[in-house]
């Protein structure tokens, strides 16, 4: 073993946070960070007897994941995201000691940091969507009518909200129920459009939108602003926010909100997942599948109060 691989961890840590304030250029509350994970992981190796990277097997580094994730007396259980974050200091001072010559082998590079736990998307019950889009009409004006084409096409849709203010009217197809979404990356589809959203679109283009045409009206943009421009994306954002205020909607709504909700009511009405994949634009039904874990929640909670023996 040379002079170098016996290297003390604690010289180790303070060379490698040099490295990383000076040649990285990390900001003092990150190097702050760092500092204080990697005093964590140098009094878990000195509680092995470990005194230098070389003797590090990568079932220490193992160990010393999970006991970030159990806690113990002197630290409470970290969560996946901070126990993540600390093993990728540890494992940043073991390629530094790897890169400089100091070890041999990597013992933490097989180690991979915990996934976060997935976030389920949240989702309006139907009796919300109906309240919002009821409510988003109500004042019974011209640019409340262009609301409530807006909303009735974005959760009759799926659209994203940029696919949905992004629109012409050469995109769409009333009569056959149709419009053509441009999604990420320029992929398009065509999506079916429901009997609501098609009498809502159709009101405002006939009977509101002539009226905000102007002279600053690009092409033939389908959702315009009160000077005749193309709504925008923060526009479209206000006018959800409006509408679920006075709904009396608790819960933070956002565009995305009315996407997820329209994913997991098809699921829930009986689609399949894969249709649903191919409404939404989803390059994988990976990606789809996580609706299906909103489902599933919904299917235990009317199992456990509608069956017999559920609650044996």
């Amino acid at each position: 073993m040379s002079e170098a691989g016996r290297s003390d961890v604690g010289r180790l840590v303070e060379e490698y946070l040099s490295h990383l304030g000076v040649e990285r250029g990390l900001a003092a509350n990150t190097l702050s960070s760092y500092r204080r994970d990697l005093r964590r992981y140098s009094a878990y190796l000195r509680e092995r007897g470990i005194a230098s990277l070389d003797e590090i097997a990568e079932a220490d580094v193992t160990d010393f994941l999970a006991a970030l994730r159990e806690g113990d007396d002197d630290h409470p259980p970290l969560s996946a995201p901070s126990a993540a974050r600390t093993l990728v200091a540890a494992r940043g001072l073991h390629k530094f000691a790897l890169r400089e010559g100091v070890i041999g082998r990597d013992a933490a590079a097989e180690v991979k940091p915990p996934a976060p736990p997935r976030r389920l998307p949240k989702a309006l019950a139907v009796e919300e969507v109906e309240a919002l889009l009821d409510a988003s009409g109500s004042a019974g004006t011209a640019l409340a009518t262009r609301d409530r084409a807006l909303l009735e096409l974005l959760y009759g849709t799926g659209a994203r909200i940029s696919e949905a203010v992004g629109l012409d009217v050469d995109n769409l197809d009333l009569e056959a129920g149709e419009v053509l979404l441009r999604g990420k990356g320029g992929k398009q589809r065509i999506v079916p459009v429901g009997r609501f959203a098609q009498e809502a679109v159709r009101a405002y283009l006939e009977g509101v939108r002539p009226g905000l045409v102007s002279a600053r009206t690009p092409g033939g943009a389908i959702f315009l602003n009160s000077r005749g421009g193309r709504l925008s994306r923060q526009s479209a954002w206000a006018v959800l926010a409006k509408a679920a205020q006075r709904a009396g909607i608790t819960v933070d709504v956002s565009p995305h909100t009315l996407r997820h909700s329209y994913a997991t009511h098809l699921l829930d009405g009986g689609a399949d997942v894969r249709v649903v994949q191919e409404l939404l634009g989803h390059a994988s039904v990976t990606t789809t599948q996580v609706y299906t874990l909103v489902t599933i929640d919904k299917l235990r909670e009317v199992y456990a109060t509608a069956h017999p023996r559920a609650l044996a």
